[in-house]
């Protein structure tokens, strides 16, 4: 038991997080990068740059709420547990958290990027206990569509990809319909608000191959709906009904395959209220709070305890 710290340094936000397993209490900071107005996100070294300039505030503010002596470190040190999975940004927490370990003679603890995603969303959903099954995790963001076969394996768990979007992922569709109406990037919420005003029926349907979807002509349907002159409102809600179509297919087909498993969705994208709605009352999925659903440093900080207090036994 003791007090855990998880660091995450994502192309989208800078995070940090103390969590106590005694209490199972998590503080948690984190800031968005800085884009700039009509921007598609970043280029890696300003992500890098940007990183280097949040981190030591936010460690500053977390420590002032949190002083307790730090047990581990968990860090997100590439984007997924695959061969060549790498992106520079996550080389900034790397960086600190192997300071940080040194420094203070603790042991340091390395995931991916999208375990912790996963991880935050058992941890906020208070499901501990799906790490003792298998289950199925659907990961949706800005850089990855993928759903995952999760299975117990000490000290956490084993991850394996079984169907994925074969084109855009679905922060990239949202993130490119929301900048072409006008909003800001990450679009996410603001797509989502403009979605809400729209009460005309959508009529879409999913591109499939096999398990995998195909994403890319929501873009170019939401192109061909803004020059016919359709409102922003049904723009949007014609690009998050669509995701929602695919990931609802995904979802059947891969029941299918490997029969009724607990359903996890996580990720930015899985805190759209519209797409829960459904996926909670079709397929009693689990869902994290928005807060653990965006980019965060929970979910590592949480893996942290959980490999250290299992070395430990």
């Amino acid at each position: 038991m003791g007090m855990y710290l998880g660091i995450d340094t994502s192309n989208y936000t800078t995070s940090l997080a103390l969590y106590d397993s005694d209490s199972n209490v998590m503080e948690m900071g984190k800031k968005l990068l800085p884009t700039k107005e009509g921007a598609l996100g970043l280029r890696q070294s300003d992500a890098v740059f940007a990183h280097i300039k949040q981190l030591p505030a936010l460690m500053e503010t977390l420590r002032s709420r949190v002083s307790a002596p730090i047990t581990a470190v968990g860090v997100s040190a590439f984007p997924r547990r695959a061969e060549g999975s790498y992106m520079p940004c996550f080389l900034v927490g790397e960086t600190a958290a192997v300071m940080v370990s040194q420094s203070l003679k603790v042991p340091l603890y390395r995931f991916s990027h999208q375990e912790g995603h996963v991880a935050a969303a058992v941890y906020s959903a208070e499901k501990p206990s799906l790490f003792s099954k298998p289950f199925l995790a659907f990961h949706l963001s800005g850089g990855t569509t993928d759903a995952l076969l999760i299975t117990p394996k000490a000290p956490f768990f084993s991850v394996e990809q079984v169907a994925s979007s074969l084109d855009l992922k679905a922060g990239q569709v949202v993130d490119r319909v929301g900048l072409m109406l006008g909003l800001s990037f990450p679009c996410g919420p603001a797509l989502t608000a403009l979605a809400v005003q729209c009460d005309e029926k959508i009529s879409v349907k999913a591109t499939m191959k096999g398990c995998d979807c195909c994403l890319s002509g929501i873009e170019n349907q939401a192109k061909t709906l803004l020059a016919e002159g359709r409102s922003p409102s049904f723009i949007a809600r014609f690009a998050l009904a669509s995701i929602d179509a695919a990931l609802t297919e995904m979802t059947k087909r891969l029941i299918a395959k490997y029969g009724s498993l607990p359903l996890l969705y996580a990720g930015g994208v899985m805190s759209n209220v519209l797409i829960r709605a459904h996926m909670e009352q079709e397929f009693s999925g689990i869902f994290a709070e928005p807060a653990y659903s965006s980019d965060n440093s929970a979910g590592i900080a949480f893996l942290a305890s959980l490999c250290h207090e299992e070395k430990s036994r």
